[in-house]
């Protein structure tokens, strides 16, 4: 979908989205695990690609010594950085990432990628080889089913968070997020499902892709 439509979407929803969202990960631990795998594999520069209000960035950067944050949306650019102020924040698109070759050593995008189509994941995982030096590693995360909407099925939005938005989210087999990925260059060396976390979180199956590029 348009670009233009994801970030007005999360401009009008981005103070509402970082209430909710801001404490999140207080109540994943698969997650946290997850993301503190991936700083141990990575000796560089990890970015938070769709990093959104930045809660995701600050786990990061308590725990690794370089972290950056891109997202689409202005709107959450300037709340991420209003909440980590000597933390690294640009507003990018993961489809023409601000960023030179080989410059970063990981990559996290968390739900980042459920609102693009096929042709735009393809650029975007290209995007993210040419980000990251050989052997530099992504951590994916992405909806995968929930009631009444099966892998492979695009849910519409018309309404998130009290607000009038128009977005289209996509639920992704693991298979076809995996499959995209080795077209880009990349290995997926491990691979998490889990089940939605009672009350903490939109009650949907979820895929987690840890994934190298080629040296």
């Amino acid at each position: 979908m348009s670009e233009s439509r994801i970030r007005d979407a999360y401009d009008t929803v981005a103070t509402a989205y970082d209430a909710a969202l801001r404490t999140e990960l207080a109540a994943k631990p698969v997650d946290r695990a997850l993301l503190d795998a991936l700083l141990e594999l990575c000796p560089g520069i990890v970015a938070d690609v769709g990093c959104g209000p930045g809660h995701v960035t600050r786990h990061l950067a308590a725990r690794h010594r370089a972290v950056v944050g891109v997202d689409l949306s202005p709107e959450m650019v300037a709340l991420a950085r209003s909440a980590a102020p000597e933390l690294s924040f640009e507003v990018g698109s993961m489809l023409d990432l601000p960023v030179a070759d080989g410059a970063w050593s990981g990559i996290v995008a968390f739900y980042s990628i459920i609102h693009l189509t096929a042709e735009e994941r393809a650029v975007a995982f290209a995007e993210f080889a040419r980000a990251l030096a050989p052997g530099g590693w992504v951590l994916i995360a992405f909806h995968v089913s929930a009631a009444d909407q099966p892998a492979g099925s695009v849910q519409h939005l018309a309404e998130w968070f009290g607000a009038a938005v128009d977005l289209d989210a996509f639920y992704l087999d693991p298979a076809v997020v995996s499959f995209d990925l080795a077209a880009a260059g990349f290995s997926v060396s491990a691979s998490t499902l889990r089940s939605p976390v009672p009350s903490a979180e939109y009650p949907s199956r979820r895929c987690y892709l840890l994934a190298r590029r080629g040296a």
